[in-house]
């Protein structure tokens, strides 16, 4: 059945039935909020099907006058949003109307609507949060009890923290290395988001040690259906210390028996997915999608 398909500049959208698509859709995440695209994109536009039945967020830069679709940093999964029968062919064709070049990251509802494009799976770890704090301890891997449980002997104490721009900057600092392609903007723009949402929708914690020194950090973002565990930073003696296992439990056993999942948000760093999956979280995998349909001889400058 053919739909009524229009793409329309961020300027022109309804946000109040875009956001209340997103809100009302079980894969609809806080990377596609007005606000949020809105903050952290260059430009973006929105595939909107029928009246916001589904829509489908399109972040979008311009080079040598081509417009590209590109992944905003501290978005994870974008893609289709909502209930559509829309064919396959003509969602290809109406993006591909959009734009001809770039890569964008569907959602892990999207997964059947992928399977013929080229691209890969990406992992994404998360806990279901709608059961007691003994039960979401019980999936923990052997390692990770105990590592908790050798934390606990290191006079640590878990907090709640308020200082949205000391997380930020403490986690710009420690890992500039990493994220070298990510600009200083972008961190501008999460603390703006940070400032925008309340503090019913942030959860800050830290673990500090006998003399109230930092240890770990986390910043989570929430909506109404996920936490979003978006920053983590553990310093050089909270690692001796175990510091992060121990924040990471408290915070478990802080947000269990919710009807919310707890999102770790990635990843495929070999240390990294091996702490998440030892928390027993599920891989529950998104798709990360590049495609190049300029026309010949430019497409081969843009591989």
């Amino acid at each position: 059945m053919v739909q009524q398909i229009n793409i329309l500049p961020a300027h022109a959208i309804d946000l109040e039935k875009w956001d209340a698509c997103v809100a009302n859709s079980g894969n609809g995440f806080i990377y596609s909020r007005s606000f949020y695209l809105n903050l952290l994109t260059d430009n973006w536009s929105g595939l909107v099907i029928n009246d916001y039945e589904a829509i489908m967020p399109l972040p979008w830069r311009k080079k040598w006058g081509i417009r590209y679709l590109y992944t905003p940093p501290f978005v994870q999964q974008l893609g289709i949003i909502g209930a559509t029968k829309t064919p396959e062919t003509q969602l290809y064709q109406a993006i591909h109307s959009f734009s001809n070049y770039g890569s964008y990251l569907f959602n892990y509802q999207n997964i059947a609507f992928t399977h013929r494009l080229e691209g890969a799976l990406c992992n994404n770890y998360v806990i279901d949060l709608n059961k007691d704090y003994n039960a979401i301890k019980a999936s923990y891997k052997k390692s990770f009890g105990k590592n908790v449980n050798r934390a606990s002997h290191q006079h640590l104490t878990y907090q709640s923290f308020e200082n949205i721009e000391e997380a930020i900057q403490l986690f710009y600092q420690y890992n500039q290395d990493k994220v070298r392609h990510v600009a200083i903007d972008s961190f501008n723009a999460l603390k703006a988001i940070c400032k925008q949402l309340s503090f019913n929708n942030l959860v800050l914690r830290k673990v500090v040690n006998s003399t109230d020194e930092l240890q770990s950090i986390v910043l989570l973002l929430k909506d109404n259906k996920r936490y979003y565990n978006l920053i983590n930073y553990t310093t050089e003696a909270g690692r001796k210390n175990e510091a992060n296992y121990f924040l990471y439990d408290h915070l478990l056993q802080e947000l269990s028996s919710q009807n919310m999942i707890f999102d770790f948000e990635g990843s495929d760093l070999p240390g990294v997915k091996s702490f998440y999956e030892s928390t027993g979280a599920i891989n529950q995998p998104y798709f990360k999608w590049h495609f190049n349909k300029l026309p010949w001889p430019i497409h081969l400058l843009k591989r």
